[in-house]
């Protein structure tokens, strides 16, 4: 069976379900967690170099926050469950990228997502993150609704 799973989160109401039954399904399986956020890197159009520097600065601050935000909800949830659980922040333009890389790297042999994220026009324009990861993935994944 399963032994070590990913569950990645972006902080939205539906991820922090998957948190919730991506654990409670972690313990009775007597599996590790891996909790995994993903931020794109910064960009800008700026010719000031003291600006993006700055602005640069504030954006890595405001992203490390965010990330800290969303991992330490995962690693409480699993806390409570008695479930081992690691926190990743993973910086990547594009989350699925970040989110099977990640599940690679540390050894994952499942990834336990939400359905869906955030949404609005990015999700329109952009497509589900989910859909990528189960299109990209060699790695077994289970969606939650």
């Amino acid at each position: 069976m399963y032994k070590h799973i990913l569950i990645p989160t972006d902080g939205s109401a539906l991820s922090e379900e998957a948190i919730r039954q991506g654990v409670t399904f972690a313990k009775s399986i007597n599996a590790t967690v891996t909790a995994v956020t993903v931020s794109p890197s910064f960009h800008t159009m700026s010719m000031d170099p003291m600006m993006v520097s700055d602005t640069r600065e504030q954006y890595q601050k405001d992203c490390e926050a965010m990330a800290e935000r969303y991992l330490a909800f995962a690693r409480d949830i699993a806390r409570v469950s008695g479930v081992p659980c690691e926190g990743v922040h993973v910086v990547n333009d594009h989350p699925y990228d970040g989110i099977i890389d990640t599940a690679r790297t540390k050894g994952c042999d499942l990834i336990f997502m939400a359905s869906h994220g955030r949404k609005g026009v990015a999700a329109l324009v952009l497509g589900s993150e989910t859909t990528k990861v189960l299109t990209h993935s060699k790695i077994p994944t289970l969606v939650c609704r």
